[in-house]
């Protein structure tokens, strides 16, 4: 995925501190000599432990390891840091969080640093053994960092308990996976179809790709919409924008105007995209095997040529559509922005720009020392200045190099093979990221014709096909109806309780309406039986939450 190849640039971060890297108990920390610094390195060298989920298999080169490679030894050499890993672990199957929980349980040693999210991060503040980093993070914090922060203030919500934060969010790119409309252009061109602005105009052409015969094999055998209803109706991969331009989204938490959040998944609108989704497919303009589909599933059934329409962020067209013109060299995709409503109103699903929390051991001596080197990695390597050590990524023969006369990116054309090394040596684990400036990076790129004028959209350039900068205006286009889910407090106690089998009734009863025999009138009964049955005790305690973290 090409979000994941930001890292270049963008993901080269890790934190720094000295501590002893453990520590059982929540006791005080203890007493220690201030650290020294001689022109931003400190002497003696500080030392900071963590443990690492690494995404796959770690690739290296010149016989480095993940505790001394290019990236370990920079952070040494020039900031006085070294970096330990206590463990690290290929975090398949959850094998990361699987040793982080059996660790806690057993009161081993924690290391300084700890990345976690969703259920471990609510684990790891429950345990009373890591501090309040919000605290820290408004002392120590530089203002590249800071303002990087406050683009959304929210994101601290997850991590806050009675007035502290204990993680700090680690901060991933804003937009990256707001959806927009992907079509086959050489269908639409074929048809003499034009873009949908609404979601009647986008119904005809789902009637013109399932019944016209777009591919012209002569056979009816293709249909309008490819979409996968496995994990949900409207997430990023979803037709969210559906039920958006009724007035909901189901699935999330969603501000009303008296400033109380309320569950999309029953709210008023629903029925009516639902009754829209039902009728769709039973016109077959969408395959029946949708609810057992995942998101890979239903783009790979584009990239065979048997659907005309696809709803997924920017970079879709890379994955998971990515063998569409390895399969049929003449296709052509085409994206716009989502359709709205009759009225011309429109919600769609968004993510929050962060992924995950980073959480400092009580036990660390000199925890000022992490935001030092974070302070260092915001200003001058999220975005970096021309002329600067870093203009054209981390490390020359690593993630870079000059071939043939100029600079690339290339992992494949670097001598010896290309590695993105620190990308398995992070402590900030997105890196040193601004959300906003990925977005704003690929819009420039398009309204300039792809003539950067920074080291960061040069770096873009040559990454982003002329595609991803048309669906990045989209997705910029449309961002006044973007929706984020407003409750990131995870599990209540009743979500604990009744949670699962709400959310199982809820995905049975919208794919027995959509797909089987149900009538719509199915969903007012679902209504009743979710208030009843735990809906209402888990909106009190969402809001109840809601309140006491956006206090001001």
């Amino acid at each position: 995925m090409l979000t994941l190849l930001s890292t270049v640039l963008a993901g080269s971060a890790i934190g720094c501190s000295s501590g002893s890297g453990g520590g059982s108990t929540a006791s005080d920390k203890p007493e220690t000599a201030p650290l020294k610094q001689v022109n931003g390195k400190f002497d003696p060298p500080v030392t900071i432990t963590t443990v690492r989920g690494v995404p796959g298999p770690a690739t290296f080169k010149n016989g480095e390891s993940i505790d001394d490679n290019v990236h370990t030894r920079w952070a040494k050499e020039k900031l006085g840091i070294e970096i330990k890993s206590l463990w690290s672990v290929v975090n398949t199957n959850n094998a990361y969080d699987t040793k982080l929980k059996l660790a806690l349980s057993a009161n081993e040693p924690m290391p300084d640093i700890v990345h976690a999210s969703g259920e471990m991060a609510r684990l790891l503040i429950e345990s009373g053994r890591f501090q309040d980093a919000g605290a820290l993070f408004d002392k120590y914090a530089g203002e590249t960092w800071k303002k990087a922060m406050a683009e959304d203030p929210t994101v601290w919500f997850e991590y806050s308990r009675e007035g502290k934060r204990y993680g700090i969010p680690a901060l991933d790119y804003d937009y990256n996976n707001d959806p927009v409309m992907w079509v086959r252009g050489d269908w639409m061109k074929k048809l003499n179809l034009t873009q949908p602005k609404t979601i009647d105009e986008y119904e005809k052409i789902l009637d013109a790709f399932t019944n016209q015969d777009p591919d012209g094999d002569g056979q009816k055998n293709t249909f309008g919409l490819s979409v996968g209803f496995k994990k949900a109706f409207a997430n990023h991969f979803g037709v969210s924008w559906l039920f958006g331009a009724y007035g909901a989204i189901p699935g999330i938490w969603q501000k009303q105007p008296d400033g109380t959040l309320a569950y999309g998944s029953v709210q008023p609108g629903v029925k009516e995209a639902l009754a829209k989704l039902k009728s769709w497919v039973a016109k077959g303009y969408i395959p029946k095997e949708a609810p057992v589909w995942d998101e890979a599933k239903a783009g790979s059934f584009v990239s065979a040529g048997r659907a005309g329409s696809f709803t997924g962020p920017y970079w879709s067209e890379a994955w998971p559509m990515g063998d569409l013109t390895k399969n049929n060299p003449t296709a052509e995709l085409a994206t716009y922005t989502l359709p709205v409503g009759s009225s011309g109103k429109g919600m769609h699903f968004a993510t929050h720009p962060y992924a995950g929390a980073i959480f400092i051991n009580k036990e660390m001596k000199n925890p000022e020392a992490f935001f030092t080197y974070g302070n260092f990695l915001f200003d001058n390597l999220a975005d970096p200045k021309a002329g600067s050590e870093f203009e054209n990524g981390w490390a020359k023969g690593y993630d870079w190099d000059v071939v043939d006369g100029k600079v690339t990116t290339d992992l494949t054309k670097i001598p010896g093979g290309g590695v993105r090394v620190f990308f398995y040596s992070l402590l900030m684990t997105q890196g040193p990221r601004i959300p906003s400036q990925n977005i704003t990076a690929l819009v420039n790129l398009a309204k300039s014709g792809n003539k950067p004028t920074t080291p960061y959209e040069r770096y873009w350039s040559q990454l982003a096909p002329p595609i991803e900068l048309q669906s990045s205006s989209n997705v910029w286009n449309q961002r006044a109806n973007r929706v984020m889910n407003a409750y990131t407090g995870g599990a209540t106690a009743t979500m604990t309780d009744k949670g699962d089998f709400l959310n199982k009734l809820e995905m049975e009863t919208f794919s027995k309406i959509v797909f089987g025999d149900e009538p719509v009138e199915a969903y007012d009964k679902f209504i009743q039986t979710w208030k009843s049955q735990g809906g209402d005790a888990i909106t009190k305690e969402v809001n109840d939450w809601y309140k006491s973290v956006s206090k001001k």
